[in-house]
């Protein structure tokens, strides 16, 4: 996993960061290839290394199915994981800072597993999700307990427009006093996407407020849709 992890130190951190700042999100382009892909795509269907599967449809979340991994995680999956997150707790502090909260994460991901542990979160969140005809996933935030950190990843894993159709990631942000505001993106196969797990500073008259953000996926019109999920905190359940 020597190329994930390279890959991640070398992207451009001040872009990742500003990008952060200002929308919320990031796209990462082509950061996983087409091999990788495939990989985690063919993992979806090894029942061993999964805690648990959620047919979305039976708890109202949408249309379609999603796998939380077991520990240990897969290596791949752990490398990202582990990888990212000592480049994402400054901007998590940063956030904290700006909007006064009270409130630090670690400089390493083991350390967060501690605080995790200590309020009974013990349960792995990276997940693949599958879609497929009419699959959906309703706007939602993966907090999963009381320690959560404010950034995840997403990456994509089908191409869109020739394995599948429609099935946009939708994120909404939600200003104090305002109307929402949607955000529809067309992440490409091998894309990451960092995206804000609850809420993002902006800037008003005032200082920092709370943007609150949600994320989703529109309806799937055709094809199967396969995407990867890291979350860095731990889950109760």
């Amino acid at each position: 996993m020597k190329d994930i992890a390279e890959k991640i130190n070398v992207l451009d951190w001040k872009r990742v960061t500003e990008q952060l700042h200002k929308n919320g999100y990031v796209i990462a382009p082509g950061f996983l290839s087409e091999m990788h892909c495939k990989r985690l795509i063919e993992m979806y269907s090894d029942i061993g290394i999964y805690r648990k599967t959620v047919v979305m449809e039976r708890y109202r979340f949408g249309l379609g199915e999603y796998k939380y991994f077991q520990y240990p995680l897969p290596d791949i999956v752990q490398t990202m994981r582990e990888n990212l997150y000592p480049h994402l707790a400054p901007i998590a502090n940063l956030w904290m800072h700006m909007l006064g909260i009270n409130k630090s994460f670690p400089e390493t991901l083991q350390e967060l597993y501690v605080e995790c542990r200590a309020n009974n979160q013990l349960k792995p969140t990276p997940l693949l999700l599958k879609y497929g005809t009419g699959g959906f996933n309703t706007l939602h935030q993966d907090l999963y307990g009381e320690v959560y950190f404010p950034l995840q990843a997403i990456f994509m894993l089908n191409q869109p427009n020739i394995e599948y159709t429609g099935g946009e990631l939708v994120l909404t942000q939600q200003t104090p006093r305002a109307q929402s505001k949607a955000i529809v993106l067309t992440p490409q196969r091998g894309d990451m996407v960092i995206l804000a797990t609850h809420f993002k500073p902006a800037k008003g008259a005032r200082g920092y407020h709370r943007v609150n953000m949600k994320h989703g996926v529109s309806e799937v019109h055709n094809g199967d849709r396969h995407t990867l999920g890291v979350i860095f905190h731990d889950a109760l359940s």
